[in-house]
């Protein structure tokens, strides 16, 4: 398995998830090397060998097949590409920049095609899968944030996409998180309860709710193929 943004947060969960079902892991990472490097070694710690990091700037045109092929190079293979790296932050109309622009859609839209891409040789021997990590927020948009929700919406349409234009051999599923970690820069707290009171259930998520599902779009879900499963709580309701 190879799941970009790894190191922290959703990714680090996922990456032990699927881990401690029995999966080889890459964990790419841009700027956590400590994080990165702390996880792979508790990963190998529990099973040897079974987990490597990469660094690589996403935006970089040769990322893709360099994070590939480190793969390929050190597993033999290639099951699962779970598409996670992010980047998140306001951009109010009036104030965004082409810099905003190339950035939230490159790492939110552009990294996951060109490595989906570059994957294809190596999930199709495996009939694998790609999972993309969405947001709810591609499907509704969040208040000044309008090029992160435009890039979470284009990789909503990719996860169907490529569903179709890769299948029958991979299959392509996305998870659409709602309210299981609020941002790294914080979130005002009446604002936090307000958003966990307009989910259905009422309470908060956790990574945890998000790896799950992710193991069983891995592992059990074969007839399942361009289909993004909502992980908010019913928020999106």
């Amino acid at each position: 398995m190879l799941i970009t943004g790894g190191a922290r947060r959703v990714g680090a969960a996922i990456a032990r998830c699927l881990h401690d079902a029995g999966a080889n892991v890459c964990v790419h990472y841009r700027s956590s090397t400590a994080q990165a490097v702390a996880l792979v070694a508790e990963l190998n710690a529990r099973r040897a060998r079974s987990a490597c990091c990469r660094a690589a700037d996403l935006l970089d045109s040769g990322a893709p097949e360099a994070l590939v092929a480190a793969v390929l190079d050190e597993f033999g293979g290639l099951d699962v590409l779970v598409n996670n790296a992010s980047s998140f932050y306001a951009t109010p109309v009036g104030r965004i920049t082409c810099a905003d622009w190339d950035d939230l859609v490159g790492t939110n839209l552009k990294a996951p095609l060109f490595l989906a891409q570059a994957a294809t040789p190596a999930l199709r021997a495996r009939r694998g899968l790609i999972l993309n990590i969405v947001d709810i927020h591609g499907l509704r948009p969040l208040r000044d944030h309008p090029v992160y929700s435009v890039a979470k919406a284009g990789l909503a349409m990719l996860t169907r996409s490529l569903a179709r234009e890769l299948g029958p051999q991979i299959r392509v599923n996305g998870i659409a998180p709602g309210p299981v970690l609020w941002p790294q820069n914080g979130l005002d707290e009446h604002l936090q309860r307000e958003i966990v009171d307009k989910t259905a259930l009422k309470r908060q998520g956790t990574p945890a709710d998000v790896a799950r599902t992710a193991l069983f779009l891995a592992r059990d879900a074969p007839y399942i193929t361009g289909q993004i499963i909502a992980v908010d709580g019913g928020r999106s309701i």
